[in-house]
């Protein structure tokens, strides 16, 4: 039996990498041969996967974080293919594996794989989302949470989604800007300045901070979370809420569900997707795009 494992090697500042070994061992145990491929720079795991689905391959494993899942489902979208993906989560926060119920640890991840590849398990159809050109498995954030991810990338220290914490910290230090937005949607209409807007598909955001706590990828809609202009202190209060997702009754957090919505804002602003950085911009238009992916 085998399988096609893409393995992103910088993930989680470079430990992804030196975890091949042993996931190699744990399919081998199982039965399972992996043909490795180790992507080589920036959009290689895209790319690859777009080239594995247009071949038709039954099924492709791929091993990194959040940053490597968003190149593997905009590969995967380039084709109307049966493939499926599979992950194996190696990256610093892995909020599409905890969505999706994987183990945080790897090694049990890979064993729960292993095991379903060895009865020929079923796939099951997850939802994906779009934001502009690009598709995104987890989330969208314009705003304060961008610029998080902007610094969080910064940190040169393997701590796990602890780069966030720090991300967060430095965010606070360099200021919070509220432009104004114009959010219109399904059932949502809304005008003024806004610290954050996130549109989720699941229900984390930077590992530990339940941003959306009743997002599914199976239920075909986003989660729309946005915070009104708040000070430092304002955010700090919040923080124990948000890890534990009981901010949306916070006055300054407004919160609905929607499957697609329009985001304009007076001036470029940040984002990210799946915690890849995307070039300023003024204009988003988001969508859910139901059972896109075939997931294992």
């Amino acid at each position: 039996m085998n399988v096609t494992l893409l393995l992103n090697p910088t993930a989680r500042r470079g430990l992804a990498g030196k975890r091949l070994g042993r996931i190699v061992a744990i399919f081998q145990q199982h039965g399972i041969t992996a043909d490795v491929v180790l992507s080589e720079s920036p959009g290689d795991i895209e790319r690859r996967v777009a080239g594995l689905c247009e071949a038709g391959i039954d099924l492709v494993v791929i091993a990194g974080g959040d940053g490597t899942v968003h190149e593997a489902v905009n590969g995967y979208m380039q084709n109307a293919s049966p493939t499926a993906l599979s992950l194996i989560p190696t990256g610093s926060g892995n909020d599409f594996a905890k969505a999706a119920g994987l183990a945080r640890n790897f090694e049990e991840a890979t064993t729960v794989l292993a095991r379903k590849i060895a009865a020929n398990a079923e796939p099951e159809p997850v939802d994906l989302g779009r934001c502009n050109d690009r598709y995104f498995a987890n989330g969208v954030g314009i705003g304060f949470d961008a610029l998080v991810t902007h610094y969080a990338q910064g940190v040169p220290l393997p701590i796990g989604d602890g780069v966030y914490l720090v991300g967060l910290v430095r965010a606070l230090i360099h200021g919070i800007v509220t432009p104004e937005y114009r959010v219109a949607g399904s059932g949502v209409d809304y005008s003024g300045q806004t610290t954050l807007a996130n549109i989720a598909n699941g229900p984390w955001l930077g590992g530990r901070f339940r941003i959306a706590p009743d997002a599914s990828h199976r239920d075909g809609l986003l989660n729309l979370v946005l915070a009104e202009p708040v000070r430092r202190r304002r955010i700090l209060a919040l923080l124990p809420a948000l890890v534990r997702g009981r901010h949306l009754g916070a006055p300054e957090v407004q919160h609905t569900t929607l499957d697609k919505l329009t985001i304009e804002s007076n001036a470029p602003v940040l984002s990210h997707i799946d915690g890849e950085l995307m070039p300023a911009a003024s204009r988003f238009e988001i969508e859910c795009v139901p059972g896109a992916l075939r997931f294992l």
